[in-house]
């Protein structure tokens, strides 16, 4: 699975997108068979059994099994960060990359209390891409070739991987990629992200209608995603084609994930069958995003931080819920009675 160096860029992606293949139904029937001769009341383990099942699905392995999970976070810089609408300065972006690699990030305890492994990309976090207000935030070539580098997180037969990324201003880029793929007012999209204050939400209304007013009238996804998004986004997009490809489920965070997750949808509305929707975010615009996508997250926690977290802590009920399946007795080997009649 590599971009050809003959067509334009975003016709390669455009043409990996008309390759998905769908789910494996054979893997499908065999977790349903065993399910009904589990040592439980049938549909006693609600959203588990549901999960064993799109794990096998997507993956192709009855019963599923995650024996190598990852935890993949984008790290970027976005040059609308300078105009006021974080909390935060775009200094944190580097500390935080290292701050990751020292242990001492909320995704690090949760990756050691679930045993996922955990990998960092930085796309350039020194080198902040230009404002969405005054201009593209990547050409053609540079996108395409960031949704290739996300494509590449896959290697080393990762069976379950979960879309991280962390970025000062990505809320506002976030905002007004979907905004542009979907519409709607820049109000619906922004939230407080990492805090900021009311002027701070008003400086992030500015610079989402801003951006989107730049596309004038442009839908075309991946237009939308290179104008008004940003090398994180870019790169779990990319993820997101990939993992489909390589039949990998793959557990999408919170909104700036989600973000990435639309250009998909919007590219191919079926292109999200693989992805488990880990939480619904404290940003109100996440909420209203998965409704627009048909979507339901698996957990509603109150949580805003990035980094995966919230993909994480689905990752570990996901394993749990393959242990289940394939660990637990039928009738038959333990001696269990089953149903009457």
């Amino acid at each position: 699975m590599t971009l050809s160096e003959t067509a334009l860029p975003f016709d390669d992606i455009r043409n990996l997108v008309k390759s998905f293949p769908g789910p494996d139904e054979e893997a499908l029937g065999k977790v349903r068979a065993r399910d009904a001769e589990l040592t439980k009341p049938a549909g006693s383990l609600g959203q588990l059994e549901d999960l064993a099942e799109w794990l096998a699905a997507w993956s192709g392995k009855a019963p599923p099994k995650i024996t190598r999970p990852l935890v993949a976070i984008f790290a970027t810089a976005h040059g609308v960060a300078e105009e006021g609408v974080s909390a935060f300065p775009s200094s944190v972006n580097r500390q935080m990359v290292e701050n990751f690699a020292a242990g001492g990030a909320a995704i690090n305890q949760i990756c050691r209390a679930y045993d996922l492994g955990l990998k960092v990309f930085d796309l350039a976090v020194d080198m902040p891409t230009p404002s969405i207000t005054k201009e593209d935030a990547l050409d053609e070539a540079n996108c395409a070739a960031t949704m290739a580098y996300g494509m590449e997180a896959l290697a080393g037969g990762v069976d379950l991987v979960c879309l991280g990324e962390m970025g000062i201003g990505n809320t506002t880029v976030a905002a007004a990629v979907i905004c542009g793929l979907f519409g709607g007012n820049a109000e619906d999209w922004i939230g407080r992200g990492t805090g900021v204050d009311d002027e701070g939400l008003d400086r992030k209304k500015a610079a989402v209608e801003a951006a989107v007013a730049r596309l004038n009238g442009e839908k075309d996804p991946l237009e939308v995603l290179r104008k008004t998004g940003g090398r994180e986004i870019a790169a779990m997009a990319g993820l997101i084609i990939a993992a489909r490809l390589q039949r990998v489920p793959l557990i999408v965070d919170g909104f700036v994930a989600t973000a990435a997750a639309a250009v998909v949808y919007a590219l191919e509305p079926d292109g999200l069958d693989h992805c488990l929707f880990a939480h619904v975010s404290a940003e109100q615009g996440h909420r209203r995003v998965l409704q627009h996508m048909g979507k339901e997250a698996l957990l509603d926690f109150g949580m805003r931080l990035g980094e995966g977290s919230g993909a994480a802590l689905a990752a570990g009920i996901a394993k749990a819920a393959a242990e289940m399946h394939s660990g637990m007795a039928t009738f038959a080997t333990a001696g269990v009675s089953g149903k009457e009649g």
